[in-house]
């Protein structure tokens, strides 16, 4: 179960935080299968779930040695 919420935290590739800015109401699939939806308002970016649960993107552009790092308020659930 933890492994199907953590991949579903991850999406494929590499995503910069000027590319998120573009996908305003875009549904994003996960490594883990499932998908959430993209919000921008406002400079702002926020994800739903399938569960219909919200949260905020907070800081983006983390860069890692496996891809980028965008970092969210809560916990998405798949």
């Amino acid at each position: 179960a933890l492994t199907g919420v953590l991949t579903y935290h991850v999406v494929p590739g590499e995503v910069m935080a000027s590319q998120v800015a573009g996908m305003d109401g875009e549904k994003v699939t996960t490594v883990q299968g499932g998908s959430f939806t993209v919000k921008v308002s406002d400079g702002k970016v926020s994800l739903t779930d399938a569960s219909g649960n919200t949260v905020n993107v907070i800081k983006t552009d983390v860069t890692a040695s496996n891809g980028v790092i965008h970092v969210i308020d809560g916990v998405l659930m798949p």
